[in-house]
């Protein structure tokens, strides 16, 4: 079973969450289990398009309370651990795909690329080593120009990631 995170902010735009809804569908009818953060935003988003397309989903929910989870969570797990779950978001997935974000999604695309899970980056962050005496680094981010590249993407990459 595939399990593919989606993160990104917790209040969006329209355009974003109709990226991140368009990436949970997708997710979805390739069969792959949806893990996010289970709150709104892109998580919320993304958590609908799964569900309506047929899909599972996982909340791993920062809270205590279960009914936190948005109403597309299929499976809440509250961590009572606040931003700290986002450590769990990037560990339970074999690949994460970033759609915009805050500094919350930041950590969670640190936390994957030090875990070695891969990144396929819609319209998030790009990284950057400020050192002139050192050269310069590729980004280490998948970019993706639609939500049906990001999930084929990260459909991709988790092939060969380490699983949960």
């Amino acid at each position: 079973m595939r399990m593919i995170g989606v993160i990104g902010e917790q209040e969006c735009s329209a355009e974003t969450a109709a990226a991140a809804y368009a990436v949970g569908a997708g997710i979805a009818r390739r069969g792959g289990v949806l893990v996010c953060g289970g709150m709104g935003g892109v998580m919320e988003a993304a958590a609908r398009g799964a569900r309506e397309a047929g899909g599972l989903t996982v909340g791993i929910l920062p809270g205590t309370d279960r009914a936190s989870a948005n109403p597309f969570i299929a499976i809440p797990i509250p961590t009572g651990m606040g931003e700290g779950r986002n450590v769990l978001v990037v560990r339970a997935s074999q690949a994460v795909i970033a759609i915009g974000g805050s500094y919350g999604t930041l950590s969670e695309i640190a936390f994957a690329l030090k875990m070695g899970v891969p990144v396929v980056g819609l319209r998030t962050w790009r990284l950057a080593k400020d050192d002139p005496t050192a050269p310069p680094l590729p980004d280490p981010i998948v970019r993706a120009a639609t939500p049906e590249q990001a999930v084929e993407l990260a459909w991709r990459l988790s092939e060969r990631a380490p699983g949960p």
